[in-house]
């Protein structure tokens, strides 16, 4: 496991302080794209991701769902308007949770919540399916994670979790330059492999149905992200100076965006989708 101090605190931090960049260099879906064909646009190709997430969680019209990490819940929105589900969605982020709020307006489905997924309070077996898109590598806790996924989920429901992980055996060169940089800069608590995950997966009560790398269909996400960050800095001085001059730590995930690039194409870093049900 590839770790970093990072707690709920900074994590929060971080997604407010680059609330604007974040939104405006890749928008509402704070997650990769999957690319199938290569020819998919980035709306298209973040949206097909969580189509196939959906597909993998078996989500059903009137499904319970839960979103866990839900960003600006467009993920959550999607999945209530495109397959019927209800959704019940959490973030850490005041910033996204207002974001989100703003956006559902008087509908209550999307349901928002400002919460941490290790003290979520939701009602045991509650969920017909859950989702969780690049979230637990934030997660400073992970088997509690997966425990309380196992909690919420009504008895043969299916959860899929996406994550950010290592690869098995990175060098001490890919350690010290990628991997140790990507999780402090990007408030990342840890990296773990698709080893580690499936171990603590079983270890929740969780029966792993199948496992999937999706590195090569997804990082073409972080060139598309590159261009797009260095052509505004190029033309834009607001931009330029928001970066240099605001105090703020986390302005250096910009940065970090070349590391994660490098990551993938050397292979240290994997982008996995796991599918667990609740026996």
């Amino acid at each position: 496991m590839i770790t970093s101090p990072a707690r709920e605190r900074d994590v929060a931090a971080h997604y407010d302080d680059l609330d604007q960049f974040y939104r405006e260099f890749w928008g509402e879906h704070v997650h990769h794209g999957l690319w199938t064909t290569g020819r998919e646009s980035p709306d298209e190709a973040v949206e097909k991701l969580i189509d196939y997430v959906a597909q993998e969680a078996r989500i059903a019209r009137g499904g319970r769902v839960c979103d866990v990490g839900c960003g600006y819940g467009a993920t959550s929105r999607y999945l209530a308007s495109r397959y019927g589900a209800e959704v019940t969605a959490l973030t850490i982020s005041p910033k996204q949770h207002a974001y989100a709020v703003a956006q559902t307006g008087d509908d209550n489905n999307p349901t928002y919540l400002l919460r941490n997924w290790e003290t979520n309070g939701l009602e045991t077996a509650s969920f017909d399916g859950l989702i969780s898109i690049e979230c637990v590598s934030h997660v400073e806790d992970k088997p509690l994670y997966f425990e309380e996924i196992h909690r919420v989920l009504k008895p043969g429901a299916t959860a899929v979790v996406v994550a950010w992980l290592a690869c098995e055996r990175p060098s001490r060169s890919a350690r010290r330059r990628l991997l140790e940089p990507i999780c402090s800069e990007g408030r990342l608590a840890g990296l773990g492999n698709r080893r580690e995950y499936a171990a603590m997966i079983e270890s929740a009560g969780l029966r792993l149905l199948s496992y999937r790398d999706l590195s090569r269909q997804v990082e073409k996400t972080w060139t598309i992200c590159l261009r797009r960050v260095l052509g505004k800095l190029a033309v834009s001085r607001q931009h330029r100076k928001y970066l240099w001059e605001r105090p703020t730590t986390n302005w250096i995930f910009l940065l970090t965006l070349f590391r994660i690039r490098a990551a993938y194409a050397s292979g240290a870093m994997r982008y996995g989708v796991f599918v667990m049900q609740k026996p």
